[in-house]
This record gives C-alpha cells, sequence and structure tokens, in this order.
C-alpha cells in the first residue's frame, strides 16, 4: 500500500524546527519526498510529503509523535493523510 501523508508545521520562526521535525520523522521510519518551507514576517511555515508505508509505527503514533514535537517548541502541527487532503481540496 502507498500511503502519503501531509505535514504542515507554522509558528514564530526559532532555531531547530526542522532539525526536530525531521528528526521525529526519521525516528519513526519516514520517508520525506518533498519540502516546501518559507518564512514570513517572522511566521514559520513548512509542508512536508511524506510516504509512511515502510514506517513501523501508525498514522497515529506518528500524529502523535510530531504533535507533541511541536507543541514543546511552541508550534501547531497538522498531519492528515495524502487521500484525505486531497478530496478536502477537490470539493
Amino acid at each position: 500500500m502507498n500511503e502519503k501523508i501531509i505535514v504542515t508545521i507554522s509558528g514564530v520562526d526559532k532555531v531547530g524546527i526542522v532539525s526536530k521535525v525531521t528528526g521525529v520523522l526519521a525516528d519513526c521510519g519516514v520517508n520525506i519526498e518533498d519540502i516546501k518551507q518559507t518564512l514570513m514576517q517572522g511566521h514559520f511555515v513548512m509542508f512536508m510529503l511524506c510516504g509512511i508505508e515502510k514506517s513501523k509505527h501508525s498514522f497515529k503514533e506518528i500524529k502523535d509523535a510530531l504533535v507533541k514535537t511541536c507543541n514543546e517548541m511552541g508550534m501547531e502541527a497538522w498531519v492528515q493523510r495524502k487521500e484525505i487532503f486531497d478530496n478536502m481540496h477537490n470539493v
């Protein structure tokens, strides 16, 4: 099965955001397939397309780990299955 997720991270820019988020994904065995980030007036936003098909962790475990790490940094994290994300934007 080809499982993809969309990860969005947002918050005030600070050192270490990319390192911590990508570290969580690596620890979960998640492959980052595409990544975009921008800084708008001190506000950091990052979007990632990731493959979770080879991960030994469930979608919920991956999502919970990302949300926990982002909360600890004062950031917001949204993690969605790509198929749901696509359907939401095709209405």
